[in-house]
Formats: C-alpha cells, structure tokens, sequence
C-alpha cells in the first residue's frame, strides 16, 4: 500500500493518454513532453503496481487485461481531481484548467466559432480540447470517460447522462443553378417527388435523418454517391448530381455565392436538428457544466436568431 500511495496524479494521466492514443509518441506530443519522460514514468508505474500496463513489440503497443481493468479507475480518479481544481477555481476566481470537448464534424465547424470567443471571454481562463467525432462514437466516449463533455446532435440513449438542450437547427435544401427548382419562387414538398436526394455516409446520424425525410415525401437517396462530408456534399450538388439537405449553420457559413447554388426552405418540411451539451451525471464538475450549457445557450440565442430556432425544454 505504501508502494502505492507514491504513484501521481501525473503518472495516472500519462497512462491514460497513452492507453487513450495507442502510442507513448502521440500521448507525448499530445501532453506536450518527451517520449522518453512518458515511458520513463510508466516504467516507473509498472514496477509499484507489479504488472505491465502496456504490451511493447515491433509494431507498437496493445494495454495489458490488467492496464485495461484499471483504466475506468484512473479516468475516475482524474475526473474527480479535475473536478476538485474547478470547484476550487470557481470559489476563488482563479484559473479553471482544461476540458475535453466532443463535438460533431456537422456541427463544430459551424457553431464553435460564434460560441468560443464570448465563452473566453466569460471564462478567460477556460481551455477546451476540441475533438470531431459522430454522434455515437461521442455518447461513447464521453461514457467512457475520453471526454468531458460533448456538444451533440440528439437523440442521446444512455440514462448516465444529463442532456440540456441548447437549439434547434432548420434543414435547408441546396440545388444547383440550372436545376429544374432552383427558378421555382415556392418549392413544395411534392416537387421532390422520385428526385434523387444526396446525403453523407451512413456512420453519420445525419444520414438517417435524410433517409426519414426522404421516406416522407417520395425522395430517392443516392445511395451510389455518399459524401463523406458536407463539403464534398455541397461541390455534388453543384456538378447537378442531385439535391441536399444541409444544415442551417453550414449554409449560412459556406454558401456565400448565390451564383453557386439556391439555398431554399421547402413549404410542407419542417425538420429540425436538435442540438445539446451533455456530460456525465455524476461528473464533479456538473456545476460548471450547467452553467456553461446556459452561457452557451444565451450566446446561440442572441447571435445566430436568423438561422436557428430556440430549444424546447423538456
């Protein structure tokens, strides 16, 4: 036990990084440190906990069964110490340290640089780690502990985690210039009857909900031709491979030549995305959570009123 009582805080987070990266190389450049003072320290972690954390071999490195039973432990243990530091940086209004936020590849791009600077501006000491995933992929990871918090596209299944819903987001309809809409003053939801509609790939929650919308009104999805990103969606639409459903946010910040394309709202379609930040219920830093989720909300709201819609609370 005494062996046990000299392992860090530090140490903890060396191991999770790298258990998290699958390379002491990436954990380094991640943490800003050497390899060498990385490996040194889970050297020194191995030979007080009595077993191997991590495989060595030519093509890398794999976590040992007794590194991964213990990696929920160390997460645990880090959460609450960051906790601790931003209740303490609450109470004395000090610095508040560096949080990990997920966010999804249709969303942050297009949102985050309206909300981020008002937030620094809030919380100047306030450091968020921003990583892109899809939506499943974050409910995932933020159960397991690889973010604090993520900025998400609902539904969210998991009961462990607390949703606050911060907007609704329109769906546009994007249609090449020499379309057989795009000249239509009024484009109802009958106009897209058997048209083929184009949506990105099917990891991604927004496919689903193309498919749905598609399914109502008589659409064909271009299955044969899946963007792999909204980007690559956008230039197809302009070579006139089909229409698309895009995001209010990202058109508002990526279509700027109506010459382009005809960005419309369709009579007889109202669907939306909801978007909310979420994080662990038992997280020490909840609190903060809370607060930050109605400084984030007030921000949308006051700045973004032309291009999204305000959330419905439960």
């Amino acid at each position: 036990m005494d062996n046990l009582q000299s392992l860090s805080l530090k140490q903890l987070q060396y191991f999770a990084a790298v258990a998290e990266y699958g390379s002491f190389r990436r954990a380094a450049v991640r943490l800003n440190l050497t390899q060498p003072t990385i490996s040194n320290q889970i050297g020194i972690m191995e030979k007080t906990l009595k077993f191997q954390l991590f495989e060595r071999n030519n093509k890398g490195i794999s976590i040992t069964p007794e590194a991964r039973e213990m990696l929920p432990s160390a997460r645990r243990v880090l959460e609450e110490a960051q906790g601790f530091m931003t209740q303490a940086a609450l109470l004395s209004g000090g610095g508040m340290g560096t949080f990990r936020l997920g966010v999804t590849p249709t969303l942050g791009p297009y949102l985050l640089p309206h909300v981020l600077n008002p937030i620094h501006g809030r919380y100047s000491e306030l450091k968020l780690y921003v990583r892109e995933e899809v939506p499943v992929e974050l409910e995932t990871g933020l159960i397991n502990g690889q973010h604090d918090l993520i900025l998400t596209t609902l539904p969210v299944m998991s009961n462990e985690l607390v949703v606050t819903p911060l907007f609704r987001e329109p769906l546009k309809l994007a249609l090449a210039k020499d379309h057989r809409l795009a000249k239509k003053e009024s484009i109802n939801h009958r106009d897209l009857y058997a048209e083929p509609v184009l949506t990105i790939g099917e990891n991604h929650l927004f496919n689903r909900q193309i498919t749905e919308l598609c399914e109502r009104v008589g659409a064909v999805v271009r299955r044969d031709y899946e963007g792999t990103s909204l980007d690559t969606l956008r230039q197809m639409v302009v070579m006139g491979m089909g229409v698309a459903f895009l995001p209010a946010l990202y058109a508002m910040s990526e279509i700027r030549d109506e010459q382009e394309l005809r960005v419309a709202d369709v009579d007889g379609i109202k669907m939306v995305r909801n978007h909310a930040l979420v994080w662990r219920n038992t997280s020490p830093s909840r609190k903060f959570y809370k607060e930050l989720a109605r400084e984030m909300k007030w921000i949308i709201e006051t700045t973004l009123t032309d291009s999204i819609l305000p959330a419905i609370e439960n």
